[in-house]
This record gives C-alpha cells, sequence and structure tokens, in this order.
C-alpha cells in the first residue's frame, strides 16, 4: 500500500515538475518578450507604428480642418457670389417689369395712334365726301345761275330796252361772292388736308418710334431674359458644387472618425491584451510559489521516506 502512494506520488511529482518546467519555460518566453518590448525599438514596433499612424492622422485631421477652413471660406464666397447674384436677378427682374411696363405702355400708345389713323382715315374720306357735296352744290348752284342768267338775257332781249346797270353788276357781285365762297372752302379744304397730313406724319413717325421702342424693348427682355437663364444655371452649378463640397466634407469626416474609433478601440484593445499579459504573469508566479512549495513539501516527504526506509528494522 505504501509503495503503490509513494509510485502515485511519484507520478503526481513527475506530472508537476513537468508542469513547473513548462510554466517556467513560458515564463521565460513571456519575460523575454516583455523585455524586449520594453527595451528593443523592435519591441516597440507596434506602439512606433501606433505613434505614427497616430501622427499621420493628426495630420490629416489638421489637414482636414485647413480644408475645412478653406471649405466655409469657399462657402461663405458662395454664398456672397449667391446673394450678388439674388441681388442681381432682382434687379433684372425690376428692369424686366419696367421694360414690360414701357412694352404695355408702347403699346398702347401705338393703339391710339392706330386709333387716331383710322379717325383721321375716316374724317379725311368724310371730308372728301364733303368737298364733292360741295362740289355738286357748287355745280348746280353755277348751273342754276346760268339759267337764271340766260332767263334774264331772254326777257330783257323781249323788252328791247337798255339793260338795266344793277342786274348785271348784281349777277357780277352774286358770282363773286361765290367764286370767293368757293375760294375760301378750297383753301379751308386744303388747310384741313394739310393738317391732316401733317398728323398722319406725325402719327406714322409715332407709330415708327412705337414700334422701334417696342422692338429696342423686346431685344432688351431677351437679353435680360438670357442673363437671367445664364445667372440661373450658374447659381445652380453653384449650389451643386457647394453641395458636393459639403459631401465630400461630410465624408472625409465621417473617415477620419471612424479611423479614430478603430485607433481608439485598438488602443483600447492594446491596454487589455497587456493587463491580461500581466494578470497572467502575476498568475504564473502565484502558481510557480505555490508548486514550488509543493516541489518543496514532496522533497521533504521523499527524503523523509528514503530516511525510514534506510534506517534497520530494528
Amino acid at each position: 500500500e505504501e509503495s503503490l502512494q509513494m509510485w502515485d506520488l511519484n507520478k503526481r511529482l513527475e506530472a508537476y515538475l513537468a508542469r513547473v518546467k513548462f510554466l517556467e519555460e513560458e515564463n521565460e518566453v513571456l519575460r523575454a518578450e516583455i523585455q524586449s518590448a520594453k527595451g528593443s525599438p523592435a519591441g516597440d514596433s507596434w506602439r512606433v507604428r501606433y505613434e505614427e499612424e497616430l501622427r499621420a492622422l493628426r495630420d490629416a485631421l489638421d489637414r482636414a480642418f485647413r480644408e475645412k477652413c478653406t471649405a466655409e471660406l469657399a462657402r461663405d464666397n458662395l454664398y456672397e457670389e449667391v446673394q450678388q447674384v439674388k441681388s442681381r436677378c432682382q434687379k433684372e427682374q425690376a428692369a424686366r417689369e419696367e421694360a414690360k411696363k414701357q412694352l404695355s405702355l408702347s403699346r398702347k400708345e401705338l393703339e391710339e395712334e392706330r386709333r387716331a389713323q383710322i379717325w383721321l382715315k375716316e374724317r379725311a374720306v368724310q371730308l372728301e365726301k364733303e368737298v364733292e357735296a360741295l362740289l355738286e352744290v357748287h355745280e348746280e348752284e353755277k348751273a342754276g345761275l346760268d339759267q337764271e342768267i340766260a332767263s334774264y338775257s331772254q326777257s330783257l332781249e323781249s323788252f328791247r330796252c337798255a339793260p338795266v346797270a344793277f342786274q348785271p353788276v348784281e349777277v357780277e357781285d352774286y358770282s363773286k361772292r361765290l367764286s370767293e365762297i368757293w375760294k375760301g372752302a378750297v383753301e379751308t379744304y386744303k388747310t384741313e388736308v394739310s393738317q391732316l397730313e401733317g398728323s398722319l406724319c406725325q402719327a406714322k413717325e409715332n407709330l415708327w418710334k412705337a414700334v422701334e421702342d417696342n422692338h429696342q424693348s423686346q431685344l432688351q427682355l431677351q437679353h435680360l431674359e438670357k442673363d437671367l437663364a445664364g445667372l440661373k444655371a450658374r447659381k445652380e452649378m453653384l449650389e451643386e458644387s457647394l453641395a458636393q463640397q459639403w459631401q465630400e466634407q461630410r465624408g472625409e469626416a465621417e473617415k477620419f472618425q471612424l479611423a479614430m474609433e478603430a485607433l481608439e478601440q485598438e488602443q483600447q484593445s492594446l491596454r487589455v491584451q497587456i493587463a491580461r499579459v500581466l494578470e497572467d504573469r502575476q498568475q504564473l508566479m502565484h502558481l510557480k510559489m505555490s508548486l514550488s512549495l509543493e516541489v518543496a513539501t514532496y522533497r521533504t516527504l521523499l527524503e523523509a521516506e528514503s530516511t525510514r526506509l534506510q534506517m534497520p528494522a530494528g
């Protein structure tokens, strides 16, 4: 029974010794790794790499900040340009409205000139009709006077007496008066016709000016519409570029934020790994001490057992 116990103890001692040897070797390896990590520059590669990456990220963050400042300045400049474009659009809109008002006024004047021209044409036709009527009346009166003169001459021949002096004088006066009336009517007609022709020429000139002003207003309106379309296209292009810059800046900021979070996670994982390695080392130290105590106990037992076996039977 004691031999079996000793054999079991020897097996356990061999297992403990093998375990202690393995743990000591692993402890030495870990110690060497920790010393190399602490002292050697090759061991500090992860720290150097981490510092380099952190420095690169800081530089990238500074560049991103500068780019952000530049983008903000560009945004402010674009905002000022947009405001200027808006003010110019408002001015052009006001000019367009003014041109429309002038165009409507020109159209009204043109309509009035057309109406005046139509009225003048109607008035000229009416005056021509009146002149024709006056001519007809004059011809009729002249024919009546001729008939009266012929009848007076026949009556004078029948009486065979000296011609009365006052009757031819009256006829001549009457004819002179009719001729003067006719000349006055003709002069009046000529004066009215000349006035109508002058007003017609003036109306034509006003109409031509109105048409020319309308054409100029249309050209100016087309030019303003082209400028407005160009300004709208430029405004849309500036807004698109501004939105694109904002999106790019936001994407870069998100990328830098993700990289910083990844580095922080990596730093946290490295801290956890270092703490775990230190904890494992402390546990190994405690295990080594307990195994050393157990080995010393087994050695004492083995020495006592060997001393007991070597003693004589008595």
